[in-house]
């Protein structure tokens, strides 16, 4: 878990509080991350079509099974 310290306005402040109530969360982080979580559903990008046609495209091809990934394409191991 990250840890930060933030600066938000009282209205903000507010609507923390009544989110925090109205769900009986523990505390204003656990706020935080349920309006985030909620905006990321509301939100998710739309995909342009091109994009999707070449996903589709490519998920149709046939894979490859690689023994040693690094070694066929030339990569240093760490």
């Amino acid at each position: 878990m990250v840890q930060a310290l933030v600066q938000i306005n009282e209205n903000t402040n507010r609507v923390l509080n009544v989110v925090k109530a109205k769900f009986d969360l523990k505390d204003k982080g656990e706020a935080i991350e349920l309006v985030v979580n909620k905006y990321i559903e509301e939100e998710e990008p739309d995909l342009r079509p091109e994009f999707i046609e070449e996903m589709k495209r490519i998920e149709k091809q046939k894979s490859i099974r690689v023994k040693d990934f690094a070694k066929r394409y030339g990569l240093k191991k760490e």
